[in-house]
């Protein structure tokens, strides 16, 4: 019997991240940078930083990149290499989760007890 293709996927799928967020990236070759998320892969548990992670792509020429070449761009880290940035005060924080009285569910910073959204 052939073996099976090792799975991407966890069994819990819930990143404490989300697109447009404030991330600083706490290891990797990347380790201090701060960016913004273009894209969440809650699939993979995997996101896309600006700036961050870049590799060298070589593209044939096309007719939205005529001249082809070597394309710089962003890969996608794993979620537990990035904290998500305290909006009160700049720093990296663990996400919490608090029900507010109109029961509506929020992320909260854990450092400084701020609602992210």
């Amino acid at each position: 019997m052939p073996k099976q293709p090792k799975k991407l996927e966890s069994h819990n799928n819930k990143l404490n991240v989300k697109k447009d967020d404030k991330v600083f990236v706490i290891t990797g070759k990347d380790k201090g940078k701060k960016g913004r998320v273009i894209a969440a892969y809650p699939r993979e548990n995997r996101v896309l930083v600006e700036g961050v992670n870049m590799i060298k792509k070589h593209s044939k020429p096309s007719q939205a990149n005529p001249q082809g070449g070597i394309i710089s761009q962003e890969a996608s880290i794993h979620v537990s290499n990035v904290m998500l940035i305290d909006p009160k005060s700049g720093l990296p924080t663990r996400v919490g989760y608090k029900v507010l009285d109109n029961g509506k569910k929020v992320r909260v910073a854990q450092k400084s007890g701020e609602v992210i959204d």
